[in-house]
């Protein structure tokens, strides 16, 4: 089996200081996905190159103290991708890939930190324009290479997605057209939402992110806002799927799903 674990950190530092790293070494999965890591180089430098034994790969983003994703991986890849080719999104740090090709398949696991829109209209904005350019990314790859993505969407597709959905209609991560971009993906494009493919009932032990405000954490008033998308024969091969709470090191839970390949 393989496993993929994937979460969005809220910071590197800060995440690492509330036991994760001891966590995912009891985890024993063979690559994490990790988002929001909130570090540049010199910060990762002798500190976070490795992860629970693995290798970390990072795409930083050039403002300090913001966005940055990452993969540890257990096995060495045949190449790795920084960025998306985006003039205006890759400034970011919200895209790396790696890839692992042989003379029979050629796949790829990405991190990907999609923009939120909750800050303002510019932000959403600039998301709006974020899911146009990356569909298109998305599409063309799906038709050179098998891949998993894993990451934070900032997008909660279906009603039971989030528990307060009724009042969510005009906020950010449940707007019409976010909802739309992500009907349009797992339909045109093909892509596979992998848990729900596994769990395709689940509401509230589905959520992997709350909101610090009020007691939205005790009361379990969450988002289900990270995903693993995958091409479809990589989907048909998961098996299992679990988002973990027993302690919480970031604003998210990590979602882990293992699948019956290896690399």
């Amino acid at each position: 089996m393989f496993k993929l674990t994937s979460i969005n950190l809220n910071g590197i530092r800060s995440a690492t200081s509330k036991g994760l790293e001891a966590w995912l070494g009891t985890t024993q999965s063979d690559c994490i996905g990790v988002q929001e890591v909130k570090a540049q180089a010199p910060d990762v430098q002798g500190r976070f190159e490795e992860l629970a034994g693995l290798k970390g790969y990072f795409h930083f983003a050039q403002k300090k103290g913001y966005a940055g994703v990452g993969l540890y991986t257990r096995h060495t890849p045949s190449d790795v991708q920084v960025g998306f080719g985006s003039n205006e999104f890759d400034a970011e740090g919200r895209y790396v890939e790696l890839r692992f090709d042989s003379a029979s398949a050629k796949r790829s696991l990405i991190s990907c930190y999609f923009p939120s829109g909750s800050s303002g209209e510019e932000r959403q904005q600039a998301k709006f324009r974020f899911l146009k350019e990356f569909y298109l990314h998305l599409a063309q790859l799906k038709s050179e290479r098998e891949f998993i993505l894993c990451g934070d969407v900032n997008i909660a597709h279906q009603e039971i997605d989030l528990k307060n959905w009724k009042s969510n209609h005009k906020n950010s991560g449940f707007l019409p057209e976010e909802r739309a971009w992500m009907t349009e993906l797992l339909g045109a494009a093909g892509l596979v939402d992998v848990y729900r493919q596994l769990q395709p009932t689940a509401t509230d032990s589905a959520y992997t992110w709350w909101s610090n405000r009020g007691q939205a954490y005790a009361n379990n008033v969450g988002w289900r806002l990270d995903y693993h998308l995958a091409t479809p024969a990589l989907a048909a091969l998961a098996r299992s799927a679990a988002i973990y709470k027993g302690v919480k090191f970031s604003d998210h839970a990590p979602l882990t799903i293992e699948y019956d390949w290896q690399i």
